[in-house]
């Protein structure tokens, strides 16, 4: 099967402008990071860098090719669907790998856990997820917890949030659904340090001490 992983770059990021080639400490920049998890899972064929802006040429490590996208896609009212529409319709694959640079903690192997599971047939799509264990509330109602009997965290039931990296999904997936999931997916749970996502600035300060004093000393 072809496999083929992309990640869609932009400069203009509106929250945490320039994040996704941002430097941690050391010199190494974001971007960076999740290249390197990619180029260690052995079921992907391709890694592509889908960016608008030339620039980002600079930041590719070997392996990784760069296909320029249409500029219109870096506009704040883009969805997340129509990046892939572009992408899918200028590439062909049998699985799509949908990775996204502030994500880069994601471990190789979940990479490929969800890669296989979609390519077994048993899911036909997959995601990263993390568990849920806290009280939660909308519109000033509890949502998974009764006032009058709150249970242990530990004794919840069974809550997940879905990661932004990686996705896992096929052409008729996509074309059925409108989305990058579908009615089987695979959940691939995660741990805390790889469920890290750096969208406002702050995120970033945390993902670069623990890339400089946590994963780089290991």
């Amino acid at each position: 099967m072809k496999i083929t992983a992309f990640i869609p770059i932009k400069f203009n990021n509106e929250r945490t402008p320039g994040k996704n080639i941002r430097p941690f400490s050391d010199g190494t920049p974001l971007c960076n990071l999740i290249q390197r998890a990619l180029l260690q899972v052995p079921e992907i064929e391709r890694i592509v860098v889908y960016c608008s802006d030339e620039r980002i040429r600079d930041y590719l490590l070997p392996g990784v090719e760069f296909l320029k996208r249409p500029k219109e896609l870096d506009s704040n009212s883009t969805r997340c669907g129509d990046i892939i529409r572009a992408f899918i319709d200028a590439v062909e694959a049998d699985i799509y790998v949908l990775s996204h640079a502030t994500s880069p903690f994601i471990k190789p192997e979940r990479f490929s856990a969800c890669i296989n599971a979609v390519a077994s047939g048993k899911y036909d799509s997959a995601f990263t997820c993390k568990r849920v264990a806290e009280f939660l509330w909308s519109n000033g109602e509890p949502m998974n917890f009764q006032r009058g009997s709150i249970p242990r965290t530990q004794d919840m039931g069974e809550i997940f949030a879905e990661l932004p990296s990686p996705y896992v999904f096929t052409r008729d997936v996509f074309e059925k659904y409108q989305g990058r999931t579908g009615a089987r997916p695979f959940m691939c749970e995660c741990t805390a340090l790889e469920s890290i996502d750096i969208d406002w600035p702050e995120d970033f300060l945390i993902a670069d001490a623990i890339y400089t004093q946590i994963l780089k000393k290991q």
